[in-house]
C-alpha cells in the first residue's frame, strides 16, 4: 500500500512539473492597457458593444477594432476615460437613447384570446397561437424583459405592462433583443412624445382588440406643424429629429396612444 501511495505521489509530482513548465512555455503576456480598460468597464457583459464580454471589448478597443463610445452602459464619462488612457479623442454623442415599451394594452385595455397557464416567459407563451393577447403586436407582460435587464431599469406595472425607468436604462438593447413581440425599441431621450403602440392592423381590427391602439387615422400627422409624423403600415411614427415637443399630436390623438414621457409611469401604474 505504501508503494502505491508513493507511486501516485510521484505521478502527481511529474504532472505538476509538466503543467508548471507548460504554463511558462505557453504564457501569453497581457497588455496592461487591456487590463486597465477592463477594470474601467461596468463588467455587465451585456453585449451592447457587439462583443461577448467586457474583456473582449477591452481587447478590441486596444487593437483599434472597437469604438470608444460603443459601451452604452458606460456612456460619455467612460468613453472619456478610455480616450485619455489610449491617448485619443472621444466625441460625445449628441443623442441619448433609452428603451421604451411601445404598448399600453394592459389587462383593462386589450382583449385576451384565452387564459394562459404556462411558463412565465413571453417567448414560451408565443408558442401557443402567437400568444394569448388578442392583439398580435401587443406586449404579453410576462416580465421576460425585466428578468433580462441587468440594471434594474424595468418594473412591471399593475396592468401587466413593463415600465422602463429612463434614468436607470443604459441603452444596452438586451430587453429589445429578448422581446419576441418587438414591442420594446430604443427611443431618443430628448423627444417627449411617443406613439405607445405597435399594432399594424387596419383601424377596424386595431379598434376591436385594444381600446388604446393606434388606428392609423393620421390625425396626428395632419396636425403636426413640423411634419414630424408619418403613418406606415397603419401605425404612426414620430421623427425625433423633427419633433419640437409641442404636444399637438397628443392633443389630437383620439385613442390617447400618444403620451408624454413624463406622464407615462403614472398612467402605466
Amino acid at each position: 500500500m505504501v508503494s502505491a501511495i508513493v507511486s501516485l505521489g510521484g505521478i502527481g509530482l511529474v504532472f505538476g512539473i509538466i503543467l508548471a513548465v507548460a504554463s511558462q512555455i505557453f504564457y501569453v503576456e497581457k497588455d496592461p492597457k487591456v487590463e486597465a480598460i477592463a477594470d474601467m468597464l461596468p463588467s455587465a457583459n451585456c453585449g451592447a458593444c457587439g462583443y461577448p464580454g467586457c474583456n473582449k471589448f477591452a481587447e478590441e478597443l486596444v487593437s483599434g477594432d472597437a469604438g470608444i463610445t460603443d459601451c452604452a452602459p458606460g456612456g460619455d464619462e467612460l468613453a472619456g476615460q478610455i480616450a485619455d488612457l489610449l491617448g485619443v479623442s472621444a466625441a460625445k454623442s449628441e443623442e441619448e437613447y433609452v428603451a421604451e415599451v411601445l404598448c399600453m394594452g394592459g389587462r383593462e385595455y386589450c382583449e385576451e384570446q384565452f387564459i394562459y397557464h404556462g411558463i412565465e416567459d413571453c417567448r414560451a407563451a408565443m408558442m401557443y397561437a402567437n400568444g394569448f393577447k388578442a392583439c398580435d403586436y401587443g406586449c404579453l407582460g410576462l416580465g421576460t424583459c425585466k428578468e433580462e435587464c441587468l440594471f434594474g431599469a424595468i418594473e412591471m406595472g399593475d396592468n401587466g405592462i413593463p415600465i422602463v425607468n429612463p434614468e436607470k436604462c443604459t441603452g444596452c438593447n438586451r430587453c429589445v433583443n429578448v422581446c419576441p413581440k418587438d414591442v420594446i425599441r430604443m427611443i431618443n431621450k430628448k423627444t417627449k412624445f411617443h406613439v405607445r403602440c405597435n399594432n399594424q392592423d387596419k383601424g377596424k381590427i386595431a379598434r376591436k382588440v385594444c381600446k388604446v391602439g393606434c388606428i392609423g387615422c393620421k390625425k396626428c400627422a395632419k396636425n403636426c406643424p413640423e411634419e414630424a409624423i408619418t403613418v406606415e403600415n397603419n401605425l404612426a411614427y414620430i421623427d425625433s429629429h423633427k419633433c419640437t415637443n409641442c404636444g399637438q399630436c397628443k392633443d389630437e390623438c383620439p385613442r390617447d396612444c400618444i403620451t408624454d414621457t413624463l406622464d407615462w409611469p403614472s398612467k402605466a401604474l
